[in-house]
């Protein structure tokens, strides 16, 4: 298990776990990140990343992709 923004690019990965208090959990989860679902890393931009989720693109600082374990 490791952070989404140590994740290899292209890959799908599934999402393990998820960190943070109950309004970080609140707002990934409204972004597509629960659970269970496949996430691919597209590209890291610095420490920020662009990930595939659900069919859309979201773009994470990298505080919020170190809360986001595959």
């Amino acid at each position: 298990m490791m952070p989404l923004s140590f994740a290899d690019s292209g890959k799908e990965h599934t999402i393990l776990k998820i960190s943070g208090n109950s309004e970080v959990k609140k707002h990934l989860e409204d972004l597509g990140f629960t659970t269970g679902s496949q996430v691919t890393l597209i590209n890291t931009l610095g420490e920020n990343v662009i990930v595939g989720v659900k069919g859309s693109r979201v773009a994470l600082g990298a505080d919020m992709a170190r809360k986001i374990m595959v």
